[in-house]
């Protein structure tokens, strides 16, 4: 059975590694009218199951459906806590699949409890989800989920599989330059909707959110954190009324905190326990403003 499912909130040393908040000057090109609208591109071609969506198309994707999140909820304006949270996320990155991807992690000013990921290395969690975090094992509980998600491709797969993208280079390429225009320019705006809200509000299987909790437990592990702060994270989550409206969007789209714990349990048990010495809590987390 799971032990350790409470925090002992040790300090420990901090953990570091280079950190690249988000560029809001960068990412502001992209909310335009013409480009906004453009998150996964949908135009008039359907992606075949099998195309590959090669690492530019990601990072194209990932740009722009930040840009529309972004354009939603913005990021808290705190400095400190973007950095800190960049840092944090980084690290865990870098010990990934995919280290090389520019990773970008970044708080938004919202009081709903959720994450965010997107194909190119982008995740965003919520302000309401911050306040929920008791340590930083638990935020990294959370960003090494989102960060599977993004390694397993599972919001491209998701796309694919329900026929949302036209996800061909070439269409890319022309909405970002300014090339569609007119009626396919209206398309775009309407297909882009529609993908984004069945992807971020439809949200992914239930198989893929528990293979993420599985995954980013690993990876936790691996950056040097206790893995069983999933567990903690999941059991916060799980007190939370499902009537509070903060957390209707998560509870739609993510199986119950329990029916997640119940699958770590049978699918991880105590494997971990050896790794369960790792970084609960660092004192920098304690500084950053709640």
């Amino acid at each position: 059975m799971i032990r350790r499912l409470c925090l002992s909130l040790v300090a420990a040393g901090a953990l570091s590694a280079p950190a690249h908040a988000f560029d809001l000057n960068e990412l502001s090109k992209y909310l335009t009218p013409e480009n906004i609208e453009s998150a996964t591109k949908i135009i008039n071609n359907t992606v075949e199951a099998n195309q590959v969506v090669g690492p530019r198309q990601e990072v194209i994707m990932g740009q722009n459906v930040m840009a529309t999140l972004l354009g939603a909820a913005p990021l808290v304006k705190d400095a400190a806590l973007q950095r800190y949270v960049n840092q944090v996320g980084t690290w865990i990155a870098s010990q990934s699949a995919q280290p090389q991807l520019n990773w970008h992690f970044g708080v938004i000013d919202s009081p709903n409890i959720n994450a965010f990921a997107a194909p190119g290395g982008y995740v965003l969690i919520t302000r309401g989800l911050w306040n929920q975090l008791r340590s930083e094992a638990e935020l990294a509980a959370i960003l090494a989920h989102e960060i599977s998600h993004v390694i397993n491709k599972d919001q491209i797969e998701a796309m694919k599989s329900s026929n949302r993208g036209a996800i061909t280079e070439e269409l890319i390429t022309a909405v970002l330059n300014h090339k569609v225009q007119g009626e396919r320019l209206d398309l775009a705006k309407k297909a882009t909707k529609a993908a984004t809200e069945g992807l971020y509000i439809k949200g992914l299987s239930k198989d893929t959110e528990y293979a993420a909790d599985l995954n980013g437990m690993l990876l936790a592990a691996r950056a040097g954190y206790n893995p069983y702060a999933m567990v903690s994270m999941l059991q916060t989550l799980g007190n939370v009324s499902p009537n509070d409206s903060a957390v209707a969007l998560f509870f739609s789209t993510h199986p119950s905190p329990q029916d997640r714990i119940d699958q770590i349990d049978r699918k991880i048990g105590d494997q971990l326990e050896a790794y369960a010495n790792g970084v609960d809590n660092t004192a920098r987390f304690s500084k950053i403003s709640r």
